[in-house]
């Protein structure tokens, strides 16, 4: 903004009546004054509100979200920020490929630059984001002529931004999980638009978005060295699996007879984390188990169509 420590009242009425259109008053001017904080301004795109539940007044909350260019002028004010050398990179596995997934990517890694301020030389910090944890999977509509208005197919899709460029979409979120490991000061509790898109398919408010990450987090302490946390179908209780058995117990899993498509979409959802944490921890064994949801849910469907 052009002065937020002065600002106008032309500017607040602008803003109020574009930008933050969404937002109640008291939003509204919470959402000023964090502009005035991290001195973003508004008006670029570098700081915007983001309105859950709009619609729900029990559920409405407004989270404050910095876009990608807010995100890097924030962190050029730090003085020992570079930003990536290189592209980010991609992994994609043809299995993976679905509607909900067009390119089968599983995850990005960013890798941007930190200063030593003792000794000055600069190291690496990374971060990944994985697909399976912030594309905004939502039911698809279309036309039914017969009834003469949209409907849902019962198919999933993705949001159009993930559609349209996907590889743009995840890159965002593993810069800011970067940003975020590497200048824990300036940039713990800021999220991108991008890390909040699932946040609005799934109708969550922002407190439990964040609850749900702590949740994860959780559980990863609970795990044992040798086992990873699961739940096979929702109001189950967790189960703790050792490691070297995962792979074999969700393949049988997968291959019963009556397991439906909305059991194995809930199960990868539930398990987004644990999943995660078995592909870090038996990489070869945690891609057969990804190959294997993919297929398993494709012949469901096909089976059911």
């Amino acid at each position: 903004m052009q002065d937020l420590t002065e600002p106008k009242g032309r500017q607040l009425a602008l803003i109020k009546n574009t930008i933050a259109a969404d937002c109640t008053d008291a939003e509204f001017d919470l959402f000023v004054e964090a502009a005035k904080s991290y001195r973003l301004d508004p008006f670029r795109k570098q700081i915007i509100p983001l309105v859950f539940s709009k619609n729900n007044a029990g559920k409405r909350r407004m989270s404050i979200v910095v876009t990608r260019d807010g995100l890097r002028i924030m962190a050029q004010r730090c003085g020992n920020y570079r930003p990536a050398t290189k592209p980010a990179e991609y992994i994609i596995d043809d299995a993976l490929k679905s509607p909900t997934n067009p390119l089968g990517i599983l995850c990005a890694r960013v890798t941007l630059w930190q200063r030593d301020d003792h000794s000055g030389d600069w190291y690496e910090v990374a971060g990944e984001a994985y697909w399976d944890e912030f594309a905004p999977v939502m039911d698809e509509w279309a036309y039914d002529e017969q009834a003469g208005t949209r409907k849902p197919t019962g198919r999933k899709t993705v949001e159009n931004n993930w559609a349209r460029m996907p590889r743009v979409m995840i890159a965002k979120c593993a810069e800011a999980q970067a940003l975020r490991a590497g200048w824990p000061d300036q940039f713990s509790g800021v999220y991108v638009q991008e890390e909040m898109d699932k946040a609005v398919s799934d109708d969550l408010t922002a407190s439990e978005v964040l609850e749900q990450q702590e949740e994860a987090r959780r559980l990863a302490r609970v795990s044992s060295a040798d086992s990873i946390m699961i739940v096979w179908l929702p109001g189950m209780p967790l189960e703790p699996v050792a490691k070297g058995v995962l792979a074999d117990r969700i393949i049988e899993w997968l291959d019963d007879d009556g397991r439906t498509a909305e059991q194995i979409e809930n199960f990868e959802e539930m398990n987004a984390y644990s999943l995660r944490e078995f592909w870090a921890r038996a990489k070869n064994d945690a891609l057969e188990v990804k190959k294997a949801i993919g297929a398993r849910l494709n012949e469901v469907r096909r089976l059911a169509a």
